[in-house]
């Protein structure tokens, strides 16, 4: 009889192990600003169970804490279109998994990573913590990008970069920074395209076809 429960209890034990550790299944979402990643991030989380995670919100609402020591820092490079130190970024990507209640530890992080900066920290930090599913590439003509940004800005988004002085520099960056994060994701067979010039019900319909492959 007690070796029985004993046997019991150690399964059990294994079992609060296993969950305890199962690893974050994380998705990254990749375009220029303006793209549409975020609206397509809230149709995955209503339909799939994601938690979605804006790189550039955490970052804001990092920047907008009254005690942040980084808040300053964040300003200045949101402000110029410039990355910020990718050990500011991973942290607090970081922080809200592991406060996260999300059930099935799935995450959309939105907009991340932006150079290989971003990207080797995020090997160096986080890489071993998590399972990369996919990387879903939003393709979006600069000038509808810029279009978007500007409509968002002046319906009072209360971003400081949505000015054209600020897309410019933003979507230089992007050129220069980001496309060759997506072309060597796309080299390991991890992107999945989608052309984000559709309305929002027409680029889910067609991530829908392919989601299953990347996995829920």
């Amino acid at each position: 009889m007690l070796r029985t429960l004993v046997a019991g209890a150690r399964r059990c034990i294994r079992a609060m192990s296993a969950v305890t550790m199962q690893k974050p299944e994380v998705v990254f979402i990749l375009g220029g600003p303006g793209a549409g990643k975020g609206t397509l991030c809230r149709y995955i989380v209503e339909h799939y169970g994601y938690v979605h995670l804006s790189a550039g919100d955490l970052l804001r609402e990092e920047r907008a804490k009254p005690c942040s020591e980084y808040g300053e820092l964040i300003e200045t490079h949101i402000r110029n279109g410039t990355i910020v130190p990718v050990e500011i970024t991973c942290s607090l990507i970081d922080r809200a998994m592991q406060t996260s209640e999300n059930p099935h530890h799935r995450f959309l992080i939105d907009g991340f990573p932006r150079n290989q900066d971003n990207l080797d920290g995020w090997t160096k930090m986080m890489a071993d913590k998590v399972i990369l599913k996919g990387v879903i590439f939003c393709e979006c003509s600069e000038e509808v990008c810029t279009q978007r940004c500007l409509k968002r800005g002046a319906s009072g988004s209360g971003r400081s970069d949505d000015n054209e002085q600020s897309l410019v520099l933003r979507h230089q960056t992007y050129l220069k920074n980001t496309l060759p994060i997506i072309e060597m994701y796309e080299q390991q067979g991890l992107v999945y395209k989608v052309n984000s010039m559709k309305t929002p019900e027409e680029v889910f319909q067609d991530v829908a076809e392919f989601f299953p492959k990347i996995g829920w």
